[in-house]
């Protein structure tokens, strides 16, 4: 059961020998999860009567924190305490000590993976410094802007993942017009859309990621209706920019679409496309570097003016030179500072003046793209920007865009608590982010479904972190299986041995044994991102089983005319899904409480109240539906009693009769129905 919308019961008969907070249980702490700036909480303890000196200990802040003891009082052994949060966002830490009968000092601290968010008996404080080993852990209370709210159209979003060289040639493709677009002697190009990715690139240079198809945004507006067939009202693309490469994360040009994607007026056309089926678009937006082969940098001369890298050089003037780091080697040789290591990605200081004037100034990059149609920008690597650049990044798309624009951070860990250079970062508090992209709903999700983890584990780790991320920010993250940047669902599926061989990764493929069972699994995940809160993020090719390990396997080309029986029949159940999805609003912003977890099985409710969500607006469709999944390898079976009083005998009956030809009645004996799941399946029921 949901901790949130359990009834608190303060009541104690009698002493109790036992330690016990949980953090999701009202009984213990409410109100449920994060808190806005300025508000209150109740925290409660049970400790044996024989305690004394029972002390909450606390510390808040972000950048810096300060630490605080408060006495708890109480009777029957249930201590409380009730603290007014700071008024500004950030981070409280809260932990319990007490002193045992026999005198010693006792700490009650949290502890991962419990039901509840219930803690354990330590015999030291929490460690929750940024550069410190977080263990033992502390309870975390995330505290955000009391105004703080996100654009309805990323709450519960259907998002389609584009890497726009590999989707859809146009129909007016040409090789020879692709091939003389640009004179970059390193570039590699396919003359055949279903040949395989390059992994070696030109002699003379070695892999570059420099090999191109010709996918065009004429080719995705000319696919635009299979989008949207999918259910899909937000297009992420992957950068569109001018670049060298053909991931384009090495801008060239901030200011123009690649001439192979079909410049900036093939990006009009797809606008126009997109906001007639009432689709929105988000770029990805990658601040932290340029390429050096751009006409910032410009160190291969490619480019009109003097970049930055020549200015450095020579000692002539650059509008460009201040946003880069450079300095001489001890035998006089030009350094600067680069992404990771790799020179063709020269770093930026995002905390210059002119950089930040290109980017948000008023003809700048971000209003630029607004202006031009864009609905928001998706930031690469977020935790290697500062701070105070995505607020501004934040305040700039919200002020052109009447608050409607969306800010998606690259962010692989726990937001709410993400440390970098040395600090925690404000990330989740109402500042910077709308939200971040779901990789830790990806990592848990895979780890349920290749049998890791068991059902418990994973809801218990969902509920922490819809504990910790406001509900703004939780119901509008990108939840995704695969994207750009990880293997694809199918390929993980398999559990195929890891190698850093490009090799090896090129002739991975799911064997014929494996298949239906990996496409059955894969099924389930994508019933878990209709399902659970959270906007849904399905990457290019997914709906049809791609497969691909890592980069750059996972951005092969789609095969357009080439589907399989049963990538076909995939993309049929995707689209049922997707409607599902759409045409019942409480699987977008509804309340959400969790049934059952047990082993391989897990069952969750999304709900309305006296027909309105989460956020208290008029909503549509259905009132209630229940997920329910068996990750198994055998059929299970549970009695509807089981799963609390959310179901009836009829409204199985009805569930079992026009949903699904899986989900099934085993027996109705005394009113007592029990309904049975086949192996690697799930249903939803619309109560």
């Amino acid at each position: 059961m949901t901790s949130e919308d359990k009834e608190p019961n303060i009541s104690n008969n009698g002493a109790r020998e036992r330690v016990y907070h949980a953090s999701r249980l009202l009984k213990y702490r409410r109100p449920f999860g994060a808190q806005p700036e300025g508000g209150t909480v109740e925290l409660y303890l049970e400790c044996p009567s024989s305690a004394t000196e029972v002390t909450l200990c606390y510390t808040y802040g972000l950048y810096s924190f300060s630490y605080h003891e408060e006495p708890m009082t109480g009777s029957d052994a249930l201590y409380r305490v009730e603290l007014m949060l700071p008024d500004e966002s950030g981070l409280l830490f809260y932990w319990f000590r007490f002193t045992d009968e026999e005198g010693t000092t006792q700490y009650y601290v949290a502890e991962g993976d419990t039901r509840f968010g219930e803690g354990r008996l330590s015999d030291c404080p929490p460690r929750v410094g940024p550069d410190e080993d977080k263990y033992p852990y502390a309870f975390q209370i995330t505290v955000y802007d009391k105004d703080f709210h996100t654009p309805d159209r990323i709450k519960g979003a259907m998002i389609y993942q584009i890497f726009p060289d590999r989707f859809a040639r146009d129909d007016h493709f040409s090789y020879d017009r692709m091939v003389s677009s640009s004179d970059r002697t390193e570039r590699v190009y396919h003359k055949d859309w279903y040949e395989d990715v390059d992994i070696y690139g030109k002699p003379e240079t070695g892999y570059l990621a420099c090999d191109f198809y010709g996918g065009s945004l004429e080719g995705i507006t000319q696919k635009i209706d299979y989008i949207k067939s999918l259910g899909i009202n937000l297009l992420y693309l992957n950068p569109i920019f001018e670049a060298r490469s053909s991931h384009r994360y090495d801008t060239a040009d901030y200011m123009q679409v690649d001439p192979i994607l079909g410049g900036n007026g093939a990006f009009a056309g797809l606008v126009k496309a997109c906001d007639e089926r009432g689709i929105k678009i988000i770029l990805d937006g990658v601040f932290s570097h340029t390429g050096a082969d751009s006409r910032y940098f410009n160190k291969f001369d490619r480019y009109d003016g003097t970049g930055a890298y020549k200015s450095f050089v020579e000692g002539s003037e650059s509008p460009y030179r201040s946003w880069y780091n450079f300095w001489n080697t001890e035998d006089g040789n030009p350094c600067y500072d680069s992404w990771w290591g790799f020179p063709d990605l020269p770093n930026v200081n995002e905390d210059d003046l002119s950089y930040r004037k290109y980017i948000f100034g008023e003809n700048g990059v971000v209003r630029t793209w607004l202006g031009r149609g864009a609905g928001g920008f998706r930031l690469d690597v977020s935790d290697e920007l500062p701070d105070s650049f995505i607020r501004q990044m934040r305040k700039t798309i919200k002020r052109n865009t009447n608050g409607e624009g969306i800010l998606i951070g690259e962010v692989w860990e726990d937001a709410s608590c993400k440390c970098s250079y040395g600090s925690y970062r404000d990330f989740m508090f109402g500042n910077t982010h709308d939200s971040v992209m779901g990789y830790t709903f990806r990592h848990i999700v895979l780890d349920f479904l290749c049998g890791y983890i068991s059902a418990e584990v994973m809801d218990s780790r969902l509920e922490g972190f819809r504990e910790r991320y406001p509900a703004e920010a939780y119901y509008s993250i990108m939840n995704l299986v695969s994207s750009h940047d990880v293997p694809r669902i199918m390929t993980m599926l398999s559990k195929p041995e890891d190698s850093d061989s490009r090799e090896v990764q090129k002739e991975m493929a799911v064997s014929s044994s494996q298949y239906s069972d990996c496409a059955r699994l894969a099924r389930i995940a994508y019933a878990l991102q209709i399902g659970y809160i959270g906007a849904c993020c399905l990457y290019y090719g997914d709906e049809v089983l791609m497969e691909g390990y890592k980069d750059p396997f996972n951005r092969r080309t789609y095969p357009w005319g080439r589907l399989t029986g049963r990538q076909e029949e995939n993309l049929r159940y995707i689209r049922r899904l997707a409607r599902l999805r759409n045409d019942n609003g409480c699987l977008k912003t509804g309340y959400y409480k969790t049934l059952l977890a047990d082993g391989d099985v897990f069952a969750c409710l999304r709900y309305l109240v006296d027909g309105k969500d989460y956020f208290g607006k008029e909503s549509f469709g259905s009132e209630r539906i229940v997920l329910l999944i068996n990750r198994g390898e055998k059929p299970c079976y549970l009695a509807v009693d089981d799963l609390g009083s959310e179901l009836t005998v009829q409204q199985v009956r009805h569930a079992f009769v026009s949903l699904t030809d899986s989900f099934f009645v085993r027996g109705i004996n005394g009113g007592r129905v029990t309904c049975g799941l086949p192996p690697r399946s799930f249903v939803f029921c619309i109560l």
